[in-house]
């Protein structure tokens, strides 16, 4: 291993507050209507994320002095672990239903959501796997198999809850590391075939998702049930315009839009910023996605780059389908912005994420 620097990637850690910083301002004012309601506080939410982004902000802090092979030695323990949690969470009484899906644990007065804490396990799996058997990641049987099966096991176990979106973003991502190892295309095209017929099997074996299908392609087809959600989040960006209607201005955050500080927080900050606002965003994450790309091509080793790539995918799959869903482009699945969205678990899971990046950075050479 290449020698350790004194300092991390700062251009990475700036980037990174950057966003938590937007993120919370938008949190407070997406729930302020809304926490004042409910819970006669307007700074409920508020109060709740910023504890979770102190949480997390230490634990970047912490693990950015953590050597990122420490993940490697104890990957297999971390990923036991995970599993045991994401089957603890189907059991009634353990697991806490929210929304239709038994994805939380409850912990005081907290929860936490498994799911998310496997993504980050299944990278650091996934990353110890393929730097030790990379070479063989050209044999169908010898190296693509394997590497998948773990994956799909985890994969089915969300889809019991159901967490359709969380389980597409691990699989999306442990794809984009696998392809990155140099994975032939020819299995790809035959695994994509496979994955479609069972995508389309996933659909079609649960009338909550065809309705979010056929609201996705004409949301005005059921404009008070399934497709309520895509027109209300249009509604919040259209009348935002270039500049936007003012920092806590929005309309549709007066209940038209469902809890809007959680999967379209983008639309809030569209309307209350404009499009300059979410082009300033966009162009973080853009940043963010650069840094992260760095280190992992400048990572010492390939454990360093694999484990990289996992966590810059993660985030960057994350983001596209968030901003898909809330312009109208992509089905709804209930995936969170990173660093943007209220949420302990995703909040906490990507700034621990990010430590790992900022550890690494401090072996890269770039």
């Amino acid at each position: 291993m290449s020698t350790k620097k004194s300092t991390p990637d700062i251009i990475l850690v700036v980037i990174t507050l950057s966003l938590l910083t937007v993120g919370l301002i938008m949190v407070y004012s997406a729930s302020a209507i809304w926490a004042t309601y409910k819970f006669d506080d307007s700074f409920f939410f508020a109060k709740r994320q910023l504890l979770f982004a102190g949480v997390g902000v230490l634990a970047m802090f912490f693990i950015m002095n953590v050597d990122y092979w420490t993940w490697r030695t104890w990957a297999k323990v971390i990923i036991i672990v995970c599993f045991v949690l994401l089957i603890l969470v189907l059991i009634p009484g353990v697991g806490m239903v929210r929304n239709g899906s038994r994805s939380w644990i409850g912990v005081g007065a907290f929860s936490i959501q498994p799911s998310e804490f496997m993504k980050l396990a299944m990278i650091a799996f996934l990353a110890k796997y393929l730097s030790e058997n990379h070479k063989k990641i050209t044999s169908f049987k010898k190296g693509l198999v394997p590497s998948l099966s773990l994956v799909f096991l985890a994969f089915g176990i969300i889809m019991l809850q159901p967490d359709l979106g969380t389980a597409t973003v691990m699989v999306g991502t442990c794809i984009v590391m696998i392809f990155v190892a140099g994975a032939r295309i020819s299995h790809f095209v035959m695994l994509g075939m496979l994955g479609v017929a069972g995508f389309v099997g996933l659909i079609v074996s649960a009338p909550y998702r065809i309705k979010r299908i056929t609201s996705f392609l004409n949301p005005w087809e059921d404009p008070l049930g399934s497709g309520f959600q895509i027109i209300q989040s249009l509604y919040a960006i259209g009348p935002g315009g270039l500049f936007g209607l003012g920092l806590g201005q929005s309309r549709q955050k007066f209940f038209y839009l469902p809890e809007p500080q959680t999967d379209f927080i983008f639309a809030i900050l569209a309307e209350e910023l404009g499009f300059i606002g979410g082009t300033f965003v966009i162009l973080l994450f853009s940043l963010l996605l650069w840094r992260g790309v760095r280190i992992a091509l400048g990572a010492p080793d390939l454990y360093g780059s694999f484990l990289a790539i996992g966590i810059i995918g993660m985030i960057a799959i994350q983001v596209i389908i968030n901003v898909g869903v809330v312009t109208g482009l992509m089905p709804v699945t209930g995936i969170t912005l990173p660093f943007l969205s209220y949420g302990g678990s995703s909040l906490t899971l990507m700034l621990a994420a990010v430590g790992v990046l900022l550890n690494i950075s401090r072996y890269a050479r770039y």
